[in-house]
């Protein structure tokens, strides 16, 4: 994995940092490469029962595509006649939000400066973000000629509603991080100095939380969306189902019924 992203394991929690703060935390081939590669980790890990994605620096979490590389790659299309430089968003941005998106374990987003564009889209596939009252976000996308990626066309109006969302794409903005709250973008405001801190803290209590519940509620929610209240109603027989099998619930009402503070076990 290269050194442009870090990749820790520690008590249950996985700890992924963008690390190209000298670029914003753009993203190179490299990165995306390594980042796509600490997701499918994190997520594929059974003794990692939480995620928490951050970024090195103070200015931005991530500001997206690197366009200085991306000029380069783009110059070589041209010269071959092929289209491959995006094929990044199938090779790279569609494996990383599917991962981040799809993982069964709770994903936590430490927002400490910019997210634009595939950055933004990344933090929206997180299912809980933490953001720094200095941080800011920006769709970018169509700032550069470019369409929706990252799965930003599917989180952000589900987010904010269809209306906001094409509003934010179609003329692209920087959102402050107290808009970003009111939007409800943001879960939660925290000064930058103690955005890490906090974003720990959180992280680590959903690694000690009760694992295939939240698996559960991540599953249930997304399906929810997209599927009729009848529908929904099934599928939250066939998960309370499961969730009321595992090792962790049976813990949590025994520790209930002797008023003691649970144990789980995640599984």
């Amino acid at each position: 994995m290269a050194d442009t992203v870090l990749y820790e394991v520690s008590d249950g929690l996985a700890t992924i940092t963008l690390n190209r703060p000298e670029a914003m935390n753009a993203l190179n081939v490299a990165t995306k490469v390594a980042l796509r590669e600490a997701v499918e980790s994190a997520a594929g890990d059974a003794a990692v029962r939480a995620v928490l994605l951050t970024a090195a620096g103070d200015r931005a979490f991530c500001v997206g595509q690197d366009l200085k590389e991306h000029i380069g790659l783009l110059a070589q299309d041209r010269e071959a006649g092929s289209g491959q430089t995006m094929s990044t968003v199938r090779e790279h941005y569609n494996p990383i939000v599917r991962a981040l998106a799809g993982a069964a374990k709770p994903v936590v987003a430490a927002v400490n400066g910019v997210a634009a564009g595939a950055g933004f889209g990344f933090a929206l596939a997180a299912d809980y973000r933490i953001v720094a009252d200095t941080a800011a976000f920006n769709t970018s996308f169509a700032g550069v000629a470019l369409t929706a990626d990252s799965g930003i066309s599917w989180t952000l109006p589900r987010v904010i509603g269809p209306g906001r969302a094409a509003d934010l794409l179609l003329f692209p903005r920087s959102i402050s991080a107290q808009e970003a709250y009111e939007l409800g973008i943001a879960n939660r405001l925290v000064p930058g100095g103690e955005l890490r801190a906090e974003a720990e803290k959180v992280a680590r209590a959903l690694a000690e939380g009760p694992t295939v519940a939240y698996a559960a509620l991540k599953e249930s929610v997304g399906f929810g969306l997209t599927h009729s209240l009848e529908e929904t109603l099934e599928k939250e027989d066939e998960l309370q189902t499961r969730a009321g099998s595992s090792e962790d619930h049976a813990i949590a009402v025994q520790a209930f019924v002797n008023k003691e503070k649970p144990k789980y076990l995640g599984r």
